[in-house]
């Protein structure tokens, strides 16, 4: 039998510009990394789209309805998930509706300032600083 790797999905929302930018993280209510913070994603279910994960997972955790606005990136690195090699495809999104709230496996759900972010899971600072570099370079 051959090792797999698994796909995931994480997405970044944020919101307010410049100084006063901030990114929507979700407490982590199970293990690995139980009550760290982390960018709203998880596991791309059989028979399910990468776009269509996001959004379920946002949902999921977030009660937020959003919409893709761009890709970030892939990140595959094998240590990035305690529990097995990951890759995970990232994309930036935007809110379309929904209230606020943490739900499924997240404990809670708010918005942190760019500049003041809490330790994270997963490689999900990593993850930020190269959305904030794409950002940069966008405004250039």
């Amino acid at each position: 039998m051959y090792k797999r790797i698994t796909l995931t999905v994480d997405g970044i929302v944020s919101r307010g510009t410049g100084k006063k930018r901030e990114i929507l993280l979700i407490r982590r209510a199970k293990s690995p990394f139980k009550g760290k913070w982390a960018l709203p994603g998880g596991f791309v279910e059989y028979g399910e789209t990468v776009e269509s994960a996001v959004a379920r997972e946002a949902k999921e955790e977030t009660g937020l309805n959003t919409e893709i606005v761009r890709l970030i990136g892939v990140y595959s690195d094998p240590k990035r998930d305690p529990r097995k090699h990951t890759a995970s495809v990232v994309y930036a999104l935007k809110i379309m509706g929904g209230v606020l709230l943490g739900g499924d496996d997240a404990s809670d759900a708010r918005f942190f300032p760019m500049s003041a972010m809490p330790p994270l899971a997963f490689d999900h600072a990593k993850i930020i600083a190269d959305f904030i570099l794409s950002n940069t370079k966008k405004t250039r």
